[in-house]
């Protein structure tokens, strides 16, 4: 909390107290977790344990580590919301990051139109935040949401999931064949054929859910949906987005 950066070993955790080595040292410190602002893992969890820090010594919104001087409060955070890439799941596997980053960039792009009060961050500054605090698909999951939060600057958090799976496929066939008819009027005894071609086509269609949450600074989540798409396309998850956008404390007409 005051301002100084400890690289070592932490070797236990108690209600009130940490216990920690220095790197090369054997020797063991207890800590008040009151004095301790964060601890920065070697797997990439962060766990933050003190979320307002004194007025001469703020968090850098990209590291986690501390400084003093003019840098950003707390309280620059409000009204700033960040989304996340989306995690994208076609038939029960996980896609490339470009996908999910497109879902991102969709959400961006619609709910930005109707923010409001609310400061929408760009999918790419958002990117490079997590990229920077050593963030990914991977890892994410160790990271509490108001960790997040305060690595991207923000007071929200907008995260999500679409699921797209292969349903029915319906085809279309078109069958002309060879007709053959036979006056049965002796005078002519005359045979008629007609040839055709056959051909057809098929359309998969898709069964699609997407669910979308919103997370506050504090770790709590304020807005939690999930929808199943009524249309059947492989890019039914665009109208479902925008349905529960609409529906969510973010959004402004």
């Amino acid at each position: 909390m005051n301002g100084d950066e400890m690289k070592g070993k932490v070797l236990e955790i108690t209600d009130t107290d940490i216990k920690f080595s220095y790197t090369g040292e054997s020797l063991v410190y207890t800590f008040k977790k009151t004095d301790i602002f964060k601890i920065n893992y070697a797997s990439g969890r962060s766990e933050l344990f003190n979320k307002t820090l004194p007025s001469d010594v703020k968090a850098e919104p990209n590291t986690g580590s501390t400084k003093t001087g003019t840098q950003k409060s707390m309280e620059d955070h409000h009204n700033r919301v960040a989304i996340l890439p989306f995690a994208y799941i076609k038939d029960g596997q996980h896609t490339a990051e470009a996908l999910g980053e497109k879902v991102q960039t969709e959400c961006y792009s619609y709910i930005s139109k109707h923010a409001g009060v609310y400061k929408i961050v760009e999918p790419r500054t958002t990117n490079a935040l997590l990229i920077k605090a050593g963030i990914n698909k991977e890892n994410i999951k160790g990271y509490m949401m108001d960790d997040i939060c305060n690595i991207l600057g923000v007071e929200y958090l907008v995260d999500g999931l679409v699921s797209v799976n292969k349903s029915s496929q319906t085809v279309y066939q078109s069958d002309n064949g060879t007709t053959t008819t036979k006056s049965d009027d002796k005078s002519s005894n005359k045979e008629k054929s007609t040839n055709s071609s056959s051909h057809g086509t098929a359309t998969q269609e898709y069964e699609t859910s997407l669910n979308l949450a919103i997370y506050n600074d504090k770790g709590n989540s304020v807005y939690s949906q999930e929808r199943k798409s009524i249309l059947s396309t492989q890019d039914a998850y665009k109208n479902t987005l925008e349905y529960l956008l609409k529906r969510t404390p973010l959004y402004s007409k």
